[in-house]
This record gives C-alpha cells, structure tokens and sequence, in this order.
C-alpha cells in the first residue's frame, strides 16, 4: 500500500536538505500517538533512527535504516527502511525526496510503501497512517518559513 505527500517550500533545495536535522524529525513527530526519539544519526546512508511509540505499558520501538542517499541535478533524496517496526506493520519504505523547482523553490515529496501483518489490516491502517502525514506539509512550511 502507498501513501503519498507533496509540500512546495519556498527555499533551496540546499536550504531544505540542510534543515533535515533531528529537530525537524522532532516537529515532524506525529501528535496522536506518545513519541519518544532515542537515535537519530542523520540522514546519510548506513545512518539509524530509534523511536518508540505509544505509551509506558504499550511502548513499541521502530528501527529505521537509511539504506539509500543522493543528490542529482534535480534534487535531493534518501530512502529510510523499516528493521524493527510496531505492529502491526511488516514492511516500511519511506522514500524522502526534494525536488528542485527553481533555485529559490523545491517539493518535499513523501513516498511510502507499507504492509501490514496480518495483510488485512494493511488497507485498514490507510486511513491512519494518511491522519499521521497529512500534518506534515503545515509543519514543513512553519519549519523552513515557507
């Protein structure tokens, strides 16, 4: 299943990829669910990023990998893949893009690919996960000014 997020920031795609930092991550960090971040190496390839979720007695951890990094004339990417994950999901890819639109403007693209196990619950958690990324373009904008 997929989901997919587009958000036009009115800065550089340099200025943008610059500002993907641990306190981005932090603002990003979705409101419904307790959120504690315990590592965030960056966003270079072989980096991780440790979460837990949910509250004390129900506390999930999420492992990410960040398996791939690049940057192209048509901007900036890096695809975080999912090792340890809360159910009930089994797979997750996060394919961050920044398309470069013109010098002084770019698209944060939010590209993801999930499954869930038990596989009926995948179409079931769309509706959630879609509730926890539709606040990301606001907050990309409050974050970079845009």
């Amino acid at each position: 299943m997929n989901l997919l997020f587009e958000t036009t920031i009115s800065k550089s795609v340099a200025v943008v990829r610059a500002g993907f930092t641990e306190a981005l991550f932090v603002r990003l960090a979705p409101g419904l669910i307790p959120f504690r971040l315990e590592r965030f190496d960056g966003c270079l390839k072989g980096n991780e990023v440790h979460i837990l979720l949910g509250p004390p007695i129900l506390r999930q951890k999420w492992v990410s990998l960040i398996t791939a990094e690049g940057t192209t004339e048509a901007g900036w990417s890096f695809v975080d893949e999912g090792r340890i994950l809360p159910w009930p999901l089994s797979y997750w890819k996060h394919h961050h893009r920044v398309d470069k639109i013109s010098n002084d403007s770019c698209r944060i693209v939010d590209d993801i690919s999930y499954q869930c196990s038990p596989a009926f619950m995948t179409p079931l958690m769309k509706p959630f996960l879609w509730v926890v990324f539709a606040v990301r373009p606001g907050r990309y904008k409050a974050f970079f000014g845009a």
